[in-house]
């Protein structure tokens, strides 16, 4: 059954995102390391949270993978990803994994 990883960069006071940065450099570590077990992907640049609101968030990348098994095995090669981190954002992440339902 595929799952997913989701990682949400929320917008709080005094934070920083590099997007160009993100977009760049990030995404190919992420795509050197974790790739091999990554189904499909794709992020999202936050522009609005609605009609004349500020996005609550920078960016949200979703991954799909085939099985909790390949969501694991990227994990585990996921270090120097996660390393990269600070190069472009001071915000902590939000993670969350699922279970894809359609």
């Amino acid at each position: 059954m595929p799952v997913t990883l989701q990682v949400i960069y929320p917008v709080t006071e005094g934070t920083k995102f590099d997007h160009a940065y993100y977009a760049k450099t990030h995404m190919q570590i992420v795509d050197q390391h974790m790739g091999p077990h990554i189904q499909s992907s794709v992020v999202a640049k936050g522009l609005a949270g609605g009609p004349h609101v500020p996005a609550p968030f920078y960016a949200i990348a979703t991954f799909v993978f085939a099985d909790q098994a390949a969501l694991d095995a990227a994990m585990q090669a996921a270090g120097p990803a996660l390393e990269d981190i600070p190069n472009f954002t001071d915000v902590r992440p939000q993670i969350l994994i699922g279970e894809v339902i359609n």
